[in-house]
């Protein structure tokens, strides 16, 4: 009899271990947490870029070998941008019946000119003679004007009388040069070091001119001759948008 009841016990116990094991090997799932999803980045806004403007310029050369200088003056007549300085043939396209240039709408400082009429015009420079004829300590003794006037050579393919442009001595930190009243450079005249303290211009009855550099303690002094070999020409009016 107690035999009997300790297979029983023993038995009950078996059956109580192997549930116990069952629990345990059973897995038990994890939470889940719930991720937060995160903002995609927005894409960073580049401003477009202002187009480019561009205005084609064309002109008939005058019928004179030499260099050409072309300025680009606003609506009350201000030299507004140098656009060429003694430029060679081919530094122009070659058109079908013209020479052709580009301006891109600024001044000389880089800047964006305001929208509006805009006027093209130059001179072909011929073959001017210069010789510096002198160098001393002494300042130059003359009353010199603020311009000299000088009769050109007629341009044909315009079919006007014989144009005066107004001429003046002008220099920078590399060089003196002869330039329009308002401005465009004609000629560059002679290297200069450095800044000058006075530059002055003597017209002559020989239809030659005396440009007068004093720098510091020294004068030079240049001769310019055939300075009438000059032709003025026109480009007319433009649009700038």
């Amino acid at each position: 009899m107690t035999k009997g009841i300790n297979v029983l016990i023993l038995i009950a116990f078996a059956s109580i271990c192997g549930a116990i094991a069952q629990d345990s090997l059973t897995p038990t799932p994890s939470p889940t947490t719930k991720e937060s999803a995160s903002p995609s980045p927005t894409p960073e806004q580049t401003p477009s870029a202002s187009p480019a403007r561009s205005v084609r310029i064309s002109f008939v050369p005058p019928p004179l070998e030499g260099t050409i200088s072309l300025g680009i003056y606003d609506g009350n007549g201000k030299l507004v941008r140098v656009l060429h300085q003694e430029a060679e043939l081919n530094e122009f396209i070659v058109g079908a019946d013209a020479l052709v240039t580009q301006w891109d709408g600024k001044n000389d400082d880089g800047e964006d000119l305001s929208a509006g009429k805009y006027h093209a015009r130059g001179y072909a420079i011929g073959h001017v003679k210069i010789e510096e004829t002198g160098k001393t300590q002494e300042p130059p003794l003359i009353d010199s004007p603020d311009f000299v006037r000088v009769k050109l050579v007629a341009n044909p393919l315009e079919n006007n009388e014989r144009p005066i442009v107004e001429l003046k001595a002008s220099s920078d930190n590399q060089d003196a040069y002869l330039t329009t009243k308002d401005g465009l450079p004609l000629l560059t005249v002679a290297r200069i070091e450095d800044s000058t303290d006075y530059h002055a211009l003597l017209s002559r009855a020989d239809k030659s001119i005396d440009f007068f550099i004093l720098h510091g303690t020294i004068t030079r002094q240049f001769r310019i001759s055939n300075i009438d070999k000059m032709m003025a020409f026109d480009c007319g009016d433009f649009e700038l948008k």
